[in-house]
């Protein structure tokens, strides 16, 4: 299944508070389950200004229709081609 990496901007997200972000995580998956289990949310990473969001799916459109569905931006949206960490730099 391609992954996807997901940038939303959305200022001041480093500054919402927890229950703001669960509130957040509870919309994104009320989505999601409507959608299907082609879909998945993997995690996502907050930083001041955006959100980061890594998801599975068959195509970019399903990732754009999460986004306008659960009114979350979309401003980027990028297929993952490889992988690469520490493990991958030989000896």
């Amino acid at each position: 299944m391609p992954k996807f990496v997901i940038e939303r901007d959305i200022p001041g997200a480093g500054n919402l508070t927890a229950d703001e972000l669960m509130a957040a995580s509870q919309k994104s998956c009320s989505v999601l389950d409507k959608l299907g289990s082609d879909i998945q949310w993997i995690h996502s990473y907050v930083t001041g200004d955006k959100i980061y969001c890594i998801y599975t799916a068959p195509s970019k459109d399903l990732i754009e229709q999460h986004a306008n569905e659960s009114g979350f931006p979309a401003n980027s949206i990028a297929e993952v081609r490889a992988m690469i960490d520490p493990t991958r730099a030989g000896a």
